[in-house]
């Protein structure tokens, strides 16, 4: 959330930890410790902003977006702000985490191997 203290973004992240939607869930039971070779932190806040999942070591960020963020103008608005910072950004849809989650790893897997 954009505008956040550090403090509160940081109480934020906690609370989204403590609810993941499905979708989180399962990425998440699929990219903690270094499953795909590198770390990834989930929930964690930068620039204000709070991130679903992020590889700092290789500048890596995945958001999992549920219908509310079509054709977001904030999520445009993140994502180049992000980009200016040297991050990578991918973006999934909920949906496709869970019906389709080796085709999402396999997306992952591949941009980790271009950053090495």
């Amino acid at each position: 959330m954009l505008g956040q203290t550090n403090g509160s973004a940081k109480k934020f992240s906690a609370s989204l930890r403590r609810q993941p939607t499905d979708a989180e869930r399962l990425l998440w039971q699929r990219l903690r410790g270094e499953q795909l070779g590198a770390k990834f932190r989930r929930q964690h806040p930068y620039l204000g902003y709070v991130l679903d999942f992020v590889c700092l070591e290789r500048k890596l960020v995945i958001e999992v977006d549920g219908s509310q963020h079509a054709e977001s103008e904030t999520d445009e608005k993140r994502d180049r702000d992000l980009r200016a910072s040297g991050f990578r950004v991918l973006r999934f849809w909920n949906n496709e985490v869970i019906t389709q989650t080796d085709a999402v790893l396999e997306r992952i897997a591949g941009e980790l191997q271009r950053s090495d």
